[in-house]
């Protein structure tokens, strides 16, 4: 009994040390995550850089610990790079467009016109295309899109054609692959838009347009930015659904993975890209103010 009570003594002293010292004991719990986020991301990121300058033996294919900028000068003075950048920054934007455009009317329905014992399920029902294979998610649209396909079956009685493999069909498919992560954020924003906000507008004489775009459109604007994030950044890293259904199409991803094995180092600068553009673009949405509420 009395060493349980000494025992306890340097503990009891401890915990009320943590407890008049809120600043430490808030350090003492972040520490682990912080170091494991320096260690993991952090680190594999200073990795990519430095890694990045170092040069290939054109004979042997071998990394030459060397630095160089030679990798980086390529990706500025070579056409192809910069126009597989502008390519996939442009793919990105679209995806992320086309899914705010189809987030929005999906997300006022779930969380504002369905009945409240629906939501839960339709949230449900959102989320599970996520809980598929990605290969498998992909390979079902390569046979949907594929010529003589489901959707060249359904467009033959108007005299059209399904797109085919290409461009547009890796648009369609990022399209429905990050829908989910815009429409969950989409529709949180709207589960806490306050139902007087709207009484307020339709009794000043506002129609549903301009309550949309005065009323509805600022608050749910974080939600899109919080959605876009998600959709612009894995748009532009993927490069699976490119092989599967791009055709010919090269992204950003396509040239990391086709120069990964012959010259890493230039892999490695290509690679800087997509971390580079995703950084600016949380900049930039920092900037707009639209997270300024989160």
């Amino acid at each position: 009994m009395t060493d349980s009570v000494a025992s306890s003594g340097p503990v009891r002293r401890i915990a009320g040390a943590l407890h008049r010292r809120p600043r430490l004991r808030l350090s003492l719990l972040l520490t682990t995550p912080l170091l494991w986020l320096v260690l993991a991301y952090l680190g594999s990121l200073a990795a990519l850089f430095l890694s990045a300058l170092w040069t290939t033996d054109p004979f042997t294919s071998n990394v030459v610990k060397v630095w160089s900028t030679d990798n980086f000068a390529a990706l500025f003075t070579e056409p192809l790079y910069r126009q597989v950048a502008l390519r996939s920054i442009g793919v990105a934007l679209c995806v992320t467009v086309l899914c705010a455009v189809i987030a929005f009317p999906v997300a006022f329905y779930t969380a504002r016109v369905a009945r409240p014992r629906w939501r839960p399920l339709l949230v449900v029902a959102i989320l599970t295309p996520l809980w598929a294979s990605y290969l498998v998610k992909v390979y079902a649209w390569r046979l949907i899109l594929s010529e003589g396909g489901p959707l060249d079956w359904l467009l033959r009685p108007f005299g059209l054609s399904g797109p085919g493999y290409g461009l547009p069909a890796t648009v369609i498919v990022l399209t429905y692959l990050w829908l989910p992560y815009m429409i969950l954020p989409i529709h949180a924003g709207l589960e806490q838009l306050p139902p007087s906000l709207l009484d307020a507008s339709a009794d000043l004489g506002a129609r549903t347009a301009r309550t949309f775009r005065s009323v509805v459109l600022p608050m749910v604007l974080p939600s899109v930015a919080a959605g876009s994030v998600f959709t612009f950044s894995l748009s532009l890293g993927d490069y699976i659904t490119v092989q599967i259904v791009g055709g010919k199409t090269q992204l950003i991803g396509n040239l990391v993975y086709s120069n990964v094995t012959l010259n890493l180092p230039l892999a490695a600068a290509v690679g800087t890209v997509p971390v580079i553009v995703i950084v600016l673009y949380l900049l930039a949405v920092r900037r707009s103010g639209a997270l300024s509420s989160f």
